[in-house]
C-alpha cells in the first residue's frame, strides 16, 4: 500500500468521506506528518514547524467529530502554507494565515459536506477567521450537536468552585477570564484554561 492510499484509509475514520481524497493530496503534497492525540485542554490542534530535518508536523485531537476534525485540520494546514510562504516573519494569525485558510477552505466550502447549519456558521466565522475555532461560540455551539453521545457536560453549566473531570483528572472550576474559565488541577494545583464549551465529567 502506497503513502497515499494509506493516509486515505486513516483518514477516513476522523473527516466526512468527501473531503478524504483532497485531504490525502494535501499530506502528500505538503509532505507534513499527521498525528493524532488524545483530548488537550487547551488545544483542538496544533503545528511544528520542520526542525533537524524532520517534516512538518500536525496533531489533531482523537475526540473531535468529523466536522470539527476536519475545520481544525484545515486550521492547522494553514498554518504549514503560512510558514512555507512567510517562514517566521508574520504573525501566527495574522492576515497571512487568514487569506491561507481562506484559500483552503474555498475547495472544501464547494464539496457540499457539511449540514447547512454547520455551513452557515462556518460562512460567518470565515468572515474573519481567529486563532481558534473554540473562541466562536456561535459556531462552537452547533458543531457540538454533532458529537457522539457521552456522559459529558459542557463546563459552562457546572457552578463555579465545584470539582470536575477531564482525561481522568480532577480541576476546580475557577472564574470566567474573557472567554475561558480558570481552572485548577486538584493534584498539582496547576492552573488551566478551558473553554466554555469544554466537554467534563461533573464530579
Amino acid at each position: 500500500m502506497d503513502q497515499l492510499a494509506r493516509n486515505k484509509l486513516v483518514l477516513k475514520k476522523y473527516i466526512p468521506e468527501q473531503a478524504v481524497v483532497l485531504i490525502a493530496e494535501w499530506i502528500y503534497h505538503f509532505n507534513f506528518k499527521l498525528k493524532i492525540k488524545r483530548s488537550r485542554v487547551s488545544r483542538f490542534g496544533d503545528y511544528l514547524p520542520p526542525i533537524s530535518g524532520k517534516n512538518h508536523q500536525i496533531t489533531i485531537n482523537n475526540d473531535l467529530n468529523p466536522y470539527s476534525f476536519l475545520l481544525t485540520l484545515v486550521h492547522e494546514i494553514a498554518h504549514l502554507l503560512c510558514h512555507e510562504r512567510y517562514g517566521n516573519k508574520v504573525r501566527p494569525h495574522g492576515d497571512e494565515w487568514k487569506q491561507a485558510y481562506k484559500e483552503l477552505m474555498r475547495p472544501i466550502m464547494r464539496m457540499e459536506i457539511f449540514p447547512s447549519d454547520v455551513r452557515e456558521a462556518i460562512i460567518n466565522y470565515m468572515r474573519n477567521p481567529a486563532a481558534s475555532s473554540c473562541s466562536d461560540e456561535q459556531l462552537m455551539r452547533i458543531m457540538k450537536q454533532y458529537d457522539s453521545p457521552s456522559d459529558t457536560v459542557h463546563l459552562e453549566t457546572l457552578p463555579d468552585n465545584c470539582e470536575f473531570e477531564f482525561n481522568q483528572r480532577k480541576f476546580i472550576k475557577g472564574p470566567k477570564m474573557r472567554t475561558r474559565y480558570r481552572c485548577i488541577e486538584k493534584h498539582t494545583k496547576s492552573i488551566y484554561f478551558f473553554a466554555a464549551l469544554a466537554e467534563v465529567k461533573a464530579a
